[in-house]
C-alpha cells in the first residue's frame, strides 16, 4: 500500500500534464489549419481578381520550369 501512496502523486502529476500538452498541440495543430485555409483563400482572391498568379523569385527563370 505505500507504494500506492508513493507513486500515485507523480503518475497523476504527469497525466495531466499529458493532457495539458495534448490539448496545447491540438490547439496549435488546428490554428495552423485555419490559418492555412485562410492563407488559400485569401490567394484564391489575388488570383481571381488579377487573373494570374504573382512570378515568384525568379520570375520566368525558375530553374525547374521549361
Amino acid at each position: 500500500m505505500d507504494y500506492i501512496a508513493v507513486l500515485l502523486p507523480p503518475i497523476v502529476v504527469g497525466l495531466l500534464f499529458w493532457f495539458a500538452m495534448k490539448s496545447i498541440f491540438n490547439a496549435d495543430k488546428s490554428e495552423r489549419q485555419a490559418e492555412a485555409r485562410a492563407h488559400a483563400e485569401a490567394e484564391a482572391r489575388a488570383e481571381g481578381q488579377n487573373g494570374s498568379r504573382i512570378p515568384g523569385p525568379w520570375g520566368a527563370n525558375y530553374p525547374g520550369k521549361k
